[in-house]
């Protein structure tokens, strides 16, 4: 299921992600509104009181100014919610004249809430700083009216914001708890629909590499009466589709290779006879030599496409034995260099004194493999008109190593050279199937085959096999 991470955090960013931005904008408002009602209610609750206690000081206010004021003094001295709110009287000036919070009026406020009522004679709020205290604070001033029209103050009501942005923070918190185990919740139920989703479709992704790599025929168990089922259904019949084409195709080739030995065995045996002939002239002589080299290519051919049917059917064994590996590798050699030499091309062996064991391996399969090796390279890397063969000792295993001086393989064909029928960009005939049946008979012998671009240029095949199988 790694593979399906991408779908797993597409379906998070879509689901889980906007809900969680949407679900922040909703907690945003909620204590928006909630910030907002309780401002409101706040500043509301303080203009009533001021509305009311101004109207109650009406009969004060045509008192003299001294009476007045000491009438201010002793009703804050008495206000009995000096706790929570705060009682000012101001006089026309701006200056505190009495205070609930003490005997002696502190320092006057600055805020504009008393300029306005006083200039306007209206109730005037403010919701801010208090530039005194540092506090933030809801205030009310409204003015006090002498009956000649004068003012002759200001009450004030000042109250902290410091409960309510405590309530404001406790709605916000529990708000985002809220969002949180939503968001739980969504995330586990999404969770579960998501593995419902995700481990059959890696059930499916996994069968299919299995048929893309050659299990054609593999069925997937479908449980799921959906898209999903139809996915599988359909991967099935082209899975059995697939297995019937390349049996169908495996039963021709090998139908064909069968019929193509007899007529190709002929033409060797009549070929090597009227080449023994001393009274043929040059140009017939030519002609019969080119019949008999593309006899034994095709007969190669009808080889490799042989052995590849019984890789196919599994029917491809080995016949083991104790073997002088080093033996055959140098006699494949020697025989292949004067092959060679007719077309210019010097194989050159690398010896060591490297002291290499018996192994119990088929003869004359690693003589296939060699010789594939050597033609390929013969064939592919020709231009470069050198050739290096070595057979070395490392780390308990048996090192084979072939070295051309061509112009290599494209870097990204390297990986699919050793796949059947596979060409690449080389413009050299062939079936396409050689390699993949050298690489089937290393892996019998529990080795390895791999093909690389060398330094300085050229292909580097190394085989390595184990000294015990």
């Amino acid at each position: 299921m790694k593979k399906l991470g991408g779908l797993r955090k597409r379906w998070l960013i879509n689901s889980v992600g906007i809900l969680s931005v949407l679900g922040l904008i909703c907690v945003l408002i909620v204590t928006m509104v909630f910030s907002a009602y309780y401002y409101s209610g706040m500043t509301s609750d303080l203009e009533y009181r001021a509305q009311t206690m101004t109207a109650f000081f009406g009969s004060y206010v045509n008192q003299s100014y001294k009476e007045f004021y000491q009438s201010c003094v002793d009703y804050a001295k008495t206000f009995e919610q000096k706790n929570t709110i705060e009682l000012q009287f101001i006089d026309a000036d701006g200056q505190l004249v009495a205070s609930s919070y003490g005997s002696w009026p502190g320092q006057s406020p600055t805020t504009p809430d008393i300029r306005l009522a006083i200039s306007t004679l209206k109730i005037e709020p403010f919701n801010g700083i208090d530039p005194a205290s540092g506090e933030r604070i809801i205030a009310v001033s409204c003015p006090m009216v002498h009956s000649n029209g004068e003012v002759v103050g200001v009450l004030r009501y000042v109250s902290s914001t410091r409960l309510i942005d405590r309530q404001v923070t406790t709605i916000c918190l529990l708000s985002l708890v809220a969002l949180a185990v939503v968001l739980a919740i969504v995330l586990v139920s999404s969770n579960y629909y998501i593995r419902s989703i995700l481990v059959p479709m890696d059930d499916i992704i996994d069968k299919a590499k299995r048929i893309a790599n050659g299990s054609y025929g593999i069925q997937i168990q479908a449980k799921y009466d959906d898209e999903i089922g139809d996915l599988a259904q359909t991967i099935n019949e082209m899975s059995v589709q697939i297995n019937r084409n390349e049996v169908i195709q495996r039963d021709f080739i090998s139908s064909l290779s069968h019929e193509l030995r007899t007529p190709l065995t002929a033409i060797a045996g009549w070929t090597e006879t009227i080449l023994a002939d001393d009274t043929l002239n040059p140009d017939t002589e030519r002609g019969m030599r080119i019949i008999s080299r593309e006899t034994k290519r095709l007969t190669e051919m009808v080889v490799q496409l042989l052995d590849f049917t019984r890789i196919q059917d599994d029917r491809m064994t080995l016949n083991i034995r104790e073997t002088d590996i080093r033996g055959e590798f140098e006699d494949t050699v020697y025989m292949y260099s004067s092959r060679l030499s007719q077309d210019g091309i010097m194989l050159e062996y690398l010896d060591n004194d490297d002291d290499i064991p018996e192994i119990p391996c088929d003869p004359e399969r690693l003589r296939q493999v060699f010789l594939n090796i050597l033609d390929n390279a013969a064939k592919h890397g020709g231009e470069g008109k050198r050739i290096d063969a070595s057979m070395s000792l490392e780390d308990d295993m048996i090192v084979v190593r072939i070295r051309d001086y061509g112009p290599g393989i494209p870097e990204d064909e390297l990986p699919l050279v050793k796949k059947k029928f596979y060409k690449g960009s080389s413009k050299t005939r062939g079936t396409g199937i050689g390699l993949a049946v050298c690489d089937e008979i290393i892996g019998m012998h529990q080795g390895t085959l791999t093909l690389e671009n060398a330094e300085g240029g050229g292909t580097l095949v190394t085989v390595c096999l184990p000294t015990v199988q």
